[in-house]
């Protein structure tokens, strides 16, 4: 039996780029994945144009028990590396926003560019693990695939959202087998259903602020027929809400603003005032007071300014892992070395991407995180 000089377990973008290292270095490697193809993730990602990196990465818009880990990994390959890597593939871009960049021709590119770059290492797809063992500075992974064995071995496994792409916790086991904590996984950057809201507000859209455990979030809201999606709320579930209050008018202060109509326009109802800055239906749902405004008293128009200014959501449910971009929690970094990724338990044990207990915003982040991450572990293997 080969031995290898370092195993990939996930062919997914953090493990790619791992092996793309690796190879340059003239290391011999091995991919295995559970899948039939690399970068499954990345190919649907950013509406499959791939929002593959944001030149504002950096450790406060990650997310987990200690978003500091992520500092080392995007200083040894930044943003601006991404950029560089993809222009020497030829791949074309566009800046949709300041510093957030998407593939103009589709993901693909970005799954190609991967791929080509693991050319002269040994791929097994349709693989699935099922254990690890080390015994004399070897490993010994042993799949449905039959067992194989390297010096050094790179667990880029990815999170368990989407799992009809063909994903597992096969990563948190291992990790777990040599003593690692694992910080219980969640699905983010999804939707959040909720019984608060009338279904017939479902396709509406709209600039909100959403306050999560005293952290404020500026970003578009869409309604479903479920509840709330879009922007605003996908980064939201990334703060793990248990209750939310959202600001429908957030460069708006809605009790000044009726009181300053009840002065000069008093003939006119609540619901009208309220209609002119809302779409008619949400407008409806906030307020259906018809009398007008000069009848009413400041107290009610307080009540009904805090219903628009201070919206209160606390029975919301984050959707399952079915549709979930990501997946937060993981196994925690604690007995992890930021600078390599290499396990602190386990030496030659190395972890990078989604597998950890880090989960980047909206944004290209975690795309970034699995390409530094993923350079680093194949750097150090």
């Amino acid at each position: 039996m080969k031995t290898f000089d370092v195993i990939i377990v996930g062919a997914g973008a953090a493990g790619l780029m791992a092996v793309a290292v690796l190879l340059r270095q003239g290391r011999s490697v091995l991919i295995l994945d559970m899948g039939n193809a690399p970068a499954r993730k990345v190919a649907i990602s950013g509406g499959g144009n791939c929002n593959f990196t944001n030149l504002r990465a950096d450790y406060t818009h990650y997310f987990g028990k200690n978003p500091r880990f992520v500092m080392s990994a995007l200083a040894q390959f930044s943003p601006r590396d991404t950029l560089n890597w993809v222009a020497a593939h030829g791949i074309k871009y566009t800046e949709r926003e300041p510093g957030r960049y998407f593939c103009k021709n589709g993901a693909g590119d970005i799954v190609n560019a991967l791929f080509e770059d693991t050319n002269g290492a040994t791929v097994k797809y349709n693989t699935k693990v099922t254990d690890i063992e080390k015994s004399g500075g070897i490993f010994t992974i042993k799949t449905d695939n039959g067992d194989f064995t390297a010096r050094s071995v790179i667990v880029a496994t990815g999170g368990v959202s989407y799992p009809y792409l063909g994903t597992s916790d096969i990563g948190q086991k291992i990790a777990k087998k040599f003593g690692h904590k694992i910080e219980p996984p969640r699905p983010a950057l999804c939707a959040i259903k909720t019984k608060v809201f009338d279904a017939e507000l479902a396709g509406i859209s709209l600039p909100i602020e959403i306050t999560v455990n005293k952290h404020k979030i500026t970003d578009n809201l869409l309604f479903t027929h479920f509840g709330i999606g879009g922007p605003a709320v996908y980064r939201a579930t990334l703060l793990n809400p248990k209750e939310m209050i959202i600001d429908f008018a957030p460069n708006i202060n809605v009790f000044e603003m009726l009181k300053n109509a009840k002065q000069k326009s008093g003939k006119k109802s609540v619901a009208g005032i309220i209609s002119e800055i809302f779409p008619t239906k949400l407008a409806r749902f906030l307020c259906t007071d018809t009398r007008n405004i000069a009848d009413i008293r400041d107290k009610e128009l307080k009540q009904i300014a805090d219903k628009i200014n201070h919206f209160e959501v606390n029975d919301g449910v984050v959707v399952g892992f079915l549709s979930a971009e990501v997946m937060a929690g993981g196994i925690s970094t604690d007995k992890i070395s930021s600078k390599t990724m290499e396990s602190k338990l386990c030496p030659g044990l190395y972890f990078a991407g989604e597998v950890l207990d880090i989960t980047g915003d909206l944004g290209g982040f975690n795309i970034q995180w699995a390409l530094s991450s993923g350079f680093i572990a194949g750097n150090n293997a």
